[in-house]
């Protein structure tokens, strides 16, 4: 057995059956032994940031590592972004980048480079194979501290241990579970929610999942602590009913202005709310300067059972608490598209228990507005900020529950850092209906040169700023990668194709044009 084959068969026997891979030169005996192992699952991905983001997108459905495969350290640059995102999305990821074999690397070869200092900054385990009768405990340990950190664990295999004869694959223990929550904590959070004194709990990570939302609301309704959500959270289970904590808004401002008051911030699974970027004359902080910030669970403990916990020191049966009555939004008028159009008409129609993974940045929050009241859904929103994610996070969602649509709610300026997802969207006929937004701008940049003080946007600013001279046919170019392509100028048209759109299995693209 080879230690390619080595490789692949301890991913398996440690539940990684999914790889997002581009490979190259010194990853071919890992290609070869894919028909020697068919029980892993290979995805070809024509971009590395697809592979990248991709796994995030997977690991946020599934709750369980997919691995990459990418060729030595320009290939694991190119996916760098969406590693960030996945990073700060707390997904576990398995890397495997492949490296030059040990006698090549002291001629500093052209694509020769330190892997692991590229590696270092978006990944929580880094570690190099150096002798091949390792690689089958190197896979294992690498599965291991992707799920305990949950995070991205690289690992860094040179060719020649890739094509040698290796020992017997691996199988990694399960990783260990968060520790409970201190009482005495529980203890401390309860009495300042008795306290009287203005309070909100701050939700993030497994919290925001249905049971954690719906503890909060119990707790929210018997003591009157707020409840807000980390916007920047990897996963929300929201619609049908089901209780929806408010995500605190994007700009500084009107995000102060939903905490002003308050004298606690209790952290569930969250760091402490910050403004995006830093501006003139701001602070970076969003809560109130004389409000207290208290932890109920880190990001490393279990959110859920310490709001179950505090729900319980509070007080509190199991009683569900109540569901949310918010009306379905009435059918958009006829005319030309709008996101409010775009919103209602999605609500409508959204399927079941769909999955909607966004990026449309400046244009998303009339829609989930909308969409708050719709059926049961989950939402994988942007966690990192780097663009690029929407279209690859959607494709591995849709892999790893392939029995539930997806929707991709895509910025137009956002979608062309990883339109190659669309190919392999279309080879996998995955089900997902892409609904590209498009302003033909970097509309969020509008706000932000004004905020940031740069000064008036000029001819030349504002060149920097447009996306016509040509305008992109997202339909065209869907097209010319396997996926149908549909258009809609007016709210009439968006809801036909939309309709049809969800009707039907496998990937479409709405070219979304709006006013």
């Amino acid at each position: 057995m080879t230690g390619a084959e080595c490789l692949l068969r301890t991913l398996v026997a440690c539940g990684v059956d999914t790889c997002f891979m581009n490979p190259g030169t010194s990853e071919m005996h890992f290609v070869t032994a894919l028909d020697r192992v068919p029980e892993m699952r290979s995805v070809l991905c024509l971009f590395e940031g697809v592979c990248s983001g991709a796994a995030d997108g997977y690991a946020r459905i599934a709750g369980r590592p997919a691995a990459t495969l990418l060729h030595l350290g320009p290939g694991l640059a190119n996916g760098l972004a969406n590693f960030h995102n996945a990073r700060k999305a707390r997904s576990p990821v398995v890397n495997i980048v492949g490296q030059h074999s040990t006698g090549h690397l002291r001629h500093d070869a052209p694509l020769t480079s330190d892997i692991e200092a590229i590696a270092r900054p978006v990944s929580a385990y880094v570690r190099t194979v150096e002798r091949v009768e390792e690689i089958g405990c190197e896979t294992a340990n690498a599965v291991r501290a992707a799920c305990e950190a949950r995070g991205v664990a690289t690992l860094i295999v040179p060719a020649d241990l890739s094509w040698s004869g290796a020992g017997e694959p691996v199988s990694t223990q399960s990783a260990e579970s968060p520790a409970a929550i201190d009482s005495s904590r529980l203890r401390e959070i309860a009495a300042i929610l008795r306290s009287g004194e203005p309070a909100a709990l701050f939700l993030g990570g497994r919290a925001l999942w249905a049971a954690g939302s719906a503890s909060a609301a119990r707790i929210a309704a018997a003591t009157g602590v707020r409840v807000f959500a980390n916007r920047y959270g990897a996963r929300y289970h929201r619609g049908g009913g089901r209780p929806s904590p408010l995500r605190l808004p994007y700009f500084p401002e009107p995000a102060e202005a939903q905490l002003a008051g308050l004298k606690h911030l209790i952290l569930v699974e969250s760091a402490p709310p910050v403004t995006f970027f830093g501006y003139p004359g701001r602070r970076s902080l969003v809560a109130p300067e004389d409000c207290a910030l208290h932890v109920l669970a880190s990001p490393d403990e279990d959110g859920v059972a310490a709001l179950e916990g505090l729900a319980l020191e509070c007080g509190l049966s199991g009683e569900p608490a109540n569901a949310s009555s918010a009306a379905p939004p009435d059918w958009p008028a006829p005319g030309p598209l709008t996101l409010d159009a775009i919103g209602r008409t999605m609500t409508r129609l959204l399927p079941d228990n769909a999955i909607v993974a966004e990026e449309a940045v400046s244009s998303g929050e009339p829609i989930l507005r909308h969409l708050a009241a719709g059926p049961a859904h989950e939402h994988l929103p942007v966690t990192g900020g780097s663009i690029g994610q929407g279209l690859p996070v959607a494709a591995g969602a849709a892999i790893a529950s392939p029995d539930r649509k997806v929707i991709a709610l895509e910025a137009d300026g956002s979608g062309l850092y990883t339109p190659q997802a669309l190919w392999t969207m279309a080879r996998e006929r995955l089900d997902i209906v892409v609904v590209v937004l498009a302003n033909r701008r970097y509309r969020i940049l509008d706000i932000e040169i004004e905020r940031t003080g740069a000064g008036e946007a000029g001819p030349r600013a504002n060149d920097m700023l447009d996306l016509t001279r040509p305008n992109v046919d997202w339909a065209g170019l869907a097209e010319s990668l396997g996926v149908e392509g549909l258009r809609a100028a007016t709210s009439e048209e968006f809801t036909a194709a939309f309709r049809s759109a969800v009707s039907r299995s496998g990937p479409i693209l709405i070219e979304a044009i709006l006013e």
